[in-house]
């Protein structure tokens, strides 16, 4: 884990290197819920279901490994969860019979503006961000 706060308190940021396995998007939610503590934000639960769907996703599409950094900034929350999946995540039909595939388009419902970022050594990350703190 990296942190980082600026002078006056305004802007905040961890990083974390998720583990492996099943637990990762759990231990998200709680990273989450613990980095927005003592601030008055409605986006905090939000935030928890943003994080939870993106460490999802990277877990699934790379070695099971990801990283996953939180910034307040500019009365902002950004999430941005990197893996080094090979796949770009998009957006399919929603289907009432399918158990997965609705993990964007809540985080696109969720978010203010979301993006994907590939990088030319491969992988990407996945920004979202969400409605002021």
């Amino acid at each position: 884990m990296r942190a980082f706060t600026d002078a006056q308190g305004r802007t905040a940021r961890v990083e974390y290197l998720m583990p492996q396995g099943s637990g990762a998007p759990r231990l998200a939610r709680r990273l989450t819920r613990s980095f927005m503590a003592g601030r008055t934000c409605d986006t905090a639960a939000d935030a928890e279901l943003v994080v939870s769907e993106l460490v999802t996703n990277a877990t699934r599409a790379s070695d099971g490994r990801c990283r996953m950094s939180l910034r307040i900034d500019a009365d902002e929350l950004t999430v941005a969860v990197h893996d080094d999946g090979p796949g770009l995540p998009r957006l399919r039909p929603a289907s009432q019979s399918a158990e997965g595939g609705r993990g964007i388009t809540l985080v696109r419902a969720l978010a203010r503006r979301w993006s994907v970022e590939p990088h030319p050594q491969g992988g990407k990350t996945v920004r979202a961000v969400l409605a002021p703190c």
